[in-house]
């Protein structure tokens, strides 16, 4: 199976679409097909062994559409100002047309040769040249509208067209009678109607196109990361190239102020590098030979060398962009309900339009021909669902947007539907709820009441040293510590490991040790013959621990306790433990605020789980338990009707995250977890998870929001279109009616662009 996105165009509306989702879904090999509006774009999965892309592409085509290849979320700038110049153009033409039409209405004089009265088939001549160039404007929604109605998908163009060109052929009957001397038909020429009803169709799609164009920002912020170009070394020079040029193990040059061009690893220099977009974390971090860089960051004070490791669509980026793309080309189950109301709406309003045409001449006759022709035309125009169509799509796209540029990478649109409803969240313990990884967290310095008293960082400078040497996994929560406040260290002798103990050397002539409190029991002098020999130092008599209290207190944190001695006196306890996320406790807290229940599922033991769950505030904990059964518990809480989202990291968290509602990973997580997931929080911070549900409510509560406008607008216009409300002096024609579609589809717009500040 495969899948692919494709750009489409000609789509104008939410009938459009789910059309050619329809007509897609039903061709052999495809296996699902999402169309989305707003993105003018399609998600395709399909068996590769029986399609490919070229004959997918004829589908579109049948079905009355064009490809426009892969996707790669690129805005289309020159198209928009072609459109805003062709806007100008034939707006200016627009108030010339309405002048001659309706100039004598409102007193404005018009010149004798184009006077209706005066001279009425030079003034319906004109008037019909001018619709003739606004009907090649819009020859696209003419062309659109008739294919659709050929393929059984009719959609907004099609109302339209069918409108136009009711109107233009009315027209052209009124100028017949005007030439065979009846001046009265020149009060009932539409030319003008047809005309303005396509430029206000125009303006909707350029105001909507440009609107579309904002909702893709985060998208453009994404794919604008990594620079256009790069210098590469080849043969000993230097070399500058396209991306696309760049391959796996080519030797890439950054210097300060430069963008890393593809994900690599350093072979040689030292610089600070900004990488923000991805972390999150504001600071520049420090890289030297052999440690990762991420194409977009920023070198901000050092000259690297770099081979290159992930280029193209393999890089970290890269693969960021096709999710967020990916996930606005999905569709949320609000929206598919949507689609499928939109897709029988305009059949309806076209048969409610024939009806009302009908209507008139069975009651008036052929004297109500004139009423008839103009209802027809009004209900076909004002019921256009434009804002239908645009209701859900858009505020899904803003809102993944937001989601992007906090940090929140949504994999598909539904989970902005499902994310609201909530109301479990299981959190793994380590990596999640903790960082996963030893560090440093607590330094008692005993050595004050020594003869030789230290500081902190003299005593974290011996203890740092020693660790150095050292190849147990504790040895790394020292690495960290000396590298974020850039320790130096000192050499060391005699160094040996005492696996189970600890370890022990010396430093500038003095013994040094670090290990637990069994280590401490077996340090002793050393003797003459040792001192002689040259062996390290004894083991032998007991060292006394008056510090048990200490030790106590920190073993009842979740700390592993490491003993720093000098020359046989203790003179620090460390705590190194695996420390809870900085905001977990608050994020636990706030959600238990909103009445969603927090649960921690781990396969460590009772007591461990015990120690955090309670450092975090969650009373619900279920420990030993084993992947399988992480997924069986996730399996019995949705039998209970819960709606569950699964935090995780781990590879044993992968069964549990599919399992899940919603499967939430960070961004460190193993690829398993990650590809099983729903959600990445990019920046490592749960607090996003907070992030995400408020924006699936105020999302949800938009697309409400939307739909009832959209709705309201139909329900409240068609009746007057229709000619019900006439004995109340309340009527509309057909340019009104037009103006009025613009209107409604520019609410839902501008109602769907405020979740951007929500």
């Amino acid at each position: 199976m495969k899948k692919i996105l494709l750009k489409i165009e000609g789509m104008t509306c939410s009938a459009c679409s789910s059309g050619l989702e329809k007509y897609l879904n039903k061709q052999k090999g495809i296996l699902s097909a999402n169309v989305n509006l707003v993105m003018a774009n399609s998600l395709i999965e399909y068996d590769e062994t029986i399609l490919n892309q070229k004959q997918i592409e004829t589908f579109i085509k049948k079905a009355g559409f064009k490809s426009l290849g892969i996707d790669q979320g690129k805005t289309e700038e020159n198209k928009q100002k072609q459109e805003k110049g062709k806007f100008i153009f034939f707006g200016s033409l627009a108030v010339f047309l309405l002048y001659l039409s309706m100039g004598h209405m409102m007193g404005i004089p018009v010149p004798e040769f184009f006077h209706m009265h005066l001279h009425p088939m030079n003034y319906a001549v004109t008037l019909l040249l001018l619709t003739i160039a606004f009907c090649i404007y819009g020859f696209d929604l003419l062309k659109n509208g008739y294919k659709n109605l050929i393929h059984r998908t009719p959609n907004m163009d099609t109302l339209v067209a069918i409108g136009v060109i009711s109107s233009v052929l009315y027209s052209l009957y009124g100028m017949v009678k005007i030439s065979q001397g009846d001046h009265s038909y020149v009060e009932h020429l539409y030319f003008e109607s047809a005309a303005i009803v396509i430029f206000f169709i125009k303006l909707g799609r350029y105001i909507d196109g440009i609107s579309k164009d904002k909702t893709k920002e985060a998208i453009q912020k994404l794919v604008q990361i990594t620079p256009n170009k790069a210098i590469i070394k080849q043969d000993g020079k230097e070399k500058e190239v396209t991306l696309d040029e760049i391959k796996q193990g080519d030797i890439v040059i950054s210097r300060p102020g430069e963008k890393i061009a593809v994900d690599g690893r350093i072979t040689e220099g030292k610089s600070h590098l900004d990488e923000s977009f991805i972390t999150g974390e504001s600071k520049p971090v420090t890289k030297t030979i052999g440690n990762e860089v991420i194409a977009g960051s920023i070198n901000y004070d050092g000259y690297l060398e770099y081979e290159a490791k992930r280029i193209g669509k393999e890089s970290t980026i890269s693969q960021i962009v096709q999710l967020v793309i990916e996930a606005t080309s999905t569709k949320a189950p609000i929206a598919k309900t949507a689609d499928k109301v939109s897709g029988y709406f305009v059949p309806i309003v076209i048969l409610i339009a024939i009806l009302t045409f009908i209507g008139y001449l069975l009651i008036g006759g052929t004297a109500q021909i004139n009423q008839a022709v103009s209802s027809f035309v009004t209900i076909l125009v004002v019921a256009c669902p434009c804002a239908l169509g645009l209701a859900t799509p858009l505020a899904i796209v803003v809102s993944e947007g937001k989601c992007a540029n906090h940090g929140i990478l949504v994999k598909k649109s539904e989970i902005l539907e499902k994310a609201q409803k909530i109301d479990t969240i299981v959190f793994d313990k380590t990596g999640t709820l903790t960082y996963g990884k030893l560090k440093i967290a607590n330094i008692i310095n005993l050595s004050l009441e020594t003869k030789e008293p230290k500081t902190e960082k003299q005593i974290m400078q011996l203890a740092i040293s020693l660790e150095s040497k050292s190849t147990h996994p504790i040895s790394k929560a020292f690495t960290e510590y000396q590298q974020k406040h850039k320790i130096e260290t000192y050499p060391v002798t005699e160094f040996e490991d005492k696996s189970g103990y600890g370890i022990i050397g010396k430093i500038e002539g003095k013994q040094i040790a670090l290990g637990n409190e069994k280590l401490l029991k077996q340090i002793s002098k050393q003797t003459e013959a040792e001192t002689e020999t040259g062996i390290g130092i004894g083991i032998g008599t007991n060292l006394e621990n008056p510090f048990k209290a200490q030790e106590t207190a920190l073993a009842k944190d979740g700390n592993s306790i490491v003993y720093v001695i000098e020359n046989q006196t203790i003179i620090a306890i460390i705590g190194v433990n695996d420390l809870i996320r900085e905001n977990a406790k608050q994020i636990v807290q706030t959600l238990q605020e909103q009445k969603i229940d927090t649960i921690m599922l781990t396969g460590d033991n009772q007591q461990t789980a015990n120690i955090i769950a309670q450092q975090v505030g969650i009373s619900h904990i279920i420990a030993n338990v084993l992947p399988s059964q992480k997924a069986q518990t996730i399996q019995n809480l949705k039998q209970q009707g819960k709606q569950v989202m699964m935090c995780g990291d781990g590879i044993n968290d992968s069964p549990a995250l599919a399992s899940s509602d919603i499967g939430v990973s960070i961004s460190g997580a193993s690829d398993i977890a990650m590809d099983s997931s729903d959600v990445i929080l990019m920046k490592d911070d749960l607090g996003k998870i907070t992030d995400l549900i408020q924006i699936s409510k105020n999302t949800i509560k938009n697309i409400k929001q939307n739909l009832f406008w959209a709705f309201f607008y139909n329900v409240l216009m068609i009746p007057i279109a229709m000619g019900i409300l006439t004995p109340w002096g309340i009527t509309i024609n057909p340019m009104i009616a037009g103006l009025a579609m613009v209107l409604s589809s520019l609410t839902v717009i501008l109602n769907a662009l405020r979740l951007k500040k929500e």
